[in-house]
């Protein structure tokens, strides 16, 4: 409905639909069962593509409107990431390619020698701004962007508003910054006594904007349990990362290509995600 108010179309007008989504957000959609996607082996009621006719479903579209649904490839690895892999063509590359589509589930796949593997790792919701003490989605006044020069600290909002919280894209640039300027020890743990460190309630803290300058009246800060979460997630996608390149005999730098997707992954920068450990440490050009 909202697309076609964008595009002054009418939904009636509308013949053919391509639905695809997580494994579990398809068996929803689909109304199969889902009880055996939460232990493992984590086996679908259905991997196969499917076609029917949208009203079955109780999509309100022209009358006889054919609706597709490609198939899951396994588990966690849905339509969604078939799509990914089809719109970015890396399934016809040359070479050993990359591609991950970067979310509360990282999807990733590995293409070599006419081949693919995937797995899918739980990366958690934290590009999403969620479990962070200041997070919030992508939306105006959310830091996206963050750098420390000595002790000042430098902030970009979106929309270039007065922020008012942080999102996915400036947590990963915070955590990045504070382990380049020496805030951050091996272990995550913020340095009492560093210039830039402050006391958050029970915990230490890097404060991005002070109260005075923030679009609520309230500090924004980056805290221990922030860092955490990106831990966490890094941890996640590295150890997919890994698995891939051990099941293909492959070492990190005989990667070609990196292609990154996902709502996340389109903001994402990239050398900030390669010092925290979360990408092979290769040449920026092999990222796209």
């Amino acid at each position: 409905a909202e697309l076609c108010r964008q595009t002054s179309t009418r939904q009636e007008q509308i013949v053919e639909a391509v639905v695809v989504g997580n494994t579990a957000m398809h068996h929803f959609f689909l109304d199969l069962p889902v009880r055996q996607l939460g232990a493992a082996p984590y086996v679908p009621a259905l991997s196969g593509s499917i076609e029917l006719q949208a009203n079955q479903i109780g999509l309100q579209l022209a009358g006889g409107a054919r609706l597709f649904v490609p198939p899951n490839i396994a588990g966690y690895v849905g339509a969604d990431h078939i799509s990914m892999l089809l719109a970015t063509d890396v399934w016809r590359a040359k070479g050993n390619v990359l591609a991950m589509d970067i979310g509360t589930n990282t999807e990733i796949s590995l293409v070599c020698d006419g081949k693919i593997f995937s797995c899918s790792t739980a990366s958690g919701p934290v590009f999403e701004g969620a479990h962070i003490h200041d997070g919030m989605r992508a939306a105006p006044g959310a830091i996206e962007r963050v750098q420390l020069l000595g002790e000042q600290v430098h902030i970009q909002t979106i929309e270039n508003l007065l922020p008012v919280g942080i999102c996915g894209s400036g947590i990963l640039d915070a955590v990045s910054e504070m382990l380049k300027a020496g805030i951050l020890d091996r272990h995550g743990r913020l340095m009492a006594g560093h210039p830039l460190v402050r006391q958050v309630d029970s915990t230490l803290g890097l404060q991005l904007a002070s109260a005075q300058d923030s679009g609520h009246g309230r500090p924004v800060y980056v805290d221990r349990k922030d860092v955490h979460e990106i831990q966490l997630a890094k941890g996640a996608i590295r150890a997919g990362t890994q698995i891939l390149l051990i099941e293909a005999g492959l070492r990190d730098q005989d990667l070609d290509q990196i292609v990154i997707a996902g709502a996340f992954g389109t903001y994402i920068h990239v050398p900030s995600a390669i010092r925290v450990g979360m990408l092979p440490d290769l040449p920026l050009e092999r990222f796209h």
